[in-house]
């Protein structure tokens, strides 16, 4: 009788959830996993998954394919997420735009605080406020002085509607008075193209895929959008020093479908910040200029919370919505 009493305990100790989790995680990954990113390629959030994806790929020896979605303000990449398999073969390329979307789209079949896994931070990076060379401002203070003599005449470009891109110029206009006609892109790289024939005239894009076009003269940085200068940017300051209390940064990660098994979780947490420890991924970061920022799930999921009450207040100052 003991016996068969010991046989039944382990058979309910084998068809436990944890060990459910343990038995997902010892087999992880057995097969490529999808990295899902809701702007076109050569954008930030495009780069960032290029770049961890790569290492993942190395480190836990399946391939990471990163899949581009763009489309509705980065909701059409993040609900596929949400409704995949939660099993850890379909991530998601988290950026600001999640925590944003919350407050601004009125209507959305998610919400993304509660249907996501936070699985690990990448970085936090600035935003740089820059404009096509012929705009004759090479200040903040002098571009707030032209753009309120040009009522009506500054299209001010964006990644599209709820990114940290947008936001940051909706920040910057309600701080100043200024107006500006938002034109909203899908992703950064089809915006770039028209702030540099001119099509538009401002930008607060990711650092990182702007980056390359400033140093080639192609672009006119005036300001980043941190508390404090990039490195990266030697000589340019802050907004906040012409425009007092502006702060904005994007922050960038992967997420998975609610449910995924929890070992799986804190293994690809794991990688991540192993990630972030190897030299020749901290260079990188370093040339987009990017910050590094690890974090355990936990602490990403807190990141998450405090993000979609911060520029929830911003949606609601600015008056803003999105259907």
């Amino acid at each position: 009788m003991r016996w068969k009493l010991l046989a039944c305990l382990l058979g309910l100790v084998c068809l436990s959830p944890f060990a459910a989790g343990n038995a997902a995680a010892a087999g992880y990954p057995d097969k490529p996993i999808h990295i899902i990113v809701g702007y076109p390629p050569g954008g930030a959030t495009d780069i960032m998954a290029r770049l961890f994806g790569g290492y993942l790929s190395q480190k836990l020896g399946q391939q990471f394919i990163v899949e581009n979605k763009p489309g509705a303000g980065n909701n059409i990449a993040t609900e596929q997420v949400i409704r995949s398999a939660p099993d850890g073969y379909t991530l998601l390329l988290v950026n600001s735009a999640n925590m944003i979307n919350d407050s601004l789209y009125t209507h959305i079949n998610f919400k993304f605080v509660r249907d996501i896994a936070p699985v690990a931070t990448f970085v936090r990076i600035p935003n740089v406020m820059e404009v096509n060379p012929a705009v004759p401002a090479k200040t903040v203070a002098e571009f707030i002085a032209y753009a309120k003599a040009n009522p009506g005449k500054i299209n001010m470009a964006s990644s599209g509607n709820g990114t940290s891109i947008h936001l940051s110029g909706a920040l910057f206009m309600m701080m100043t008075g200024v107006q500006m006609t938002h034109v909203p892109y899908k992703g950064s790289a089809p915006a770039l193209i028209d702030m540099m024939s001119g099509q538009c005239q401002v930008m607060f894009d990711n650092l990182p895929a702007s980056i390359g076009h400033i140093k080639a003269g192609q672009l006119r940085p005036l300001a980043v959008t941190t508390a404090t200068p990039s490195p990266e940017l030697p000589g340019v300051p802050t907004v906040g020093d012409t425009v007092k209390g502006f702060e904005a940064s994007a922050i960038f990660g992967l997420g998975a479908p609610k449910g995924t098994p929890k070992d799986v979780v804190e293994r690809l947490n794991a990688a991540v910040n192993e990630a972030l420890k190897d030299p020749t991924i901290l260079k990188r970061l370093a040339d987009l200029g990017a910050i590094p920022m690890s974090t355990t799930v936990d602490e990403f999921g807190k990141i998450i919370a405090g993000e979609t009450d911060k520029w929830a207040k911003v949606v609601h100052a600015a008056n803003l919505s999105v259907k």
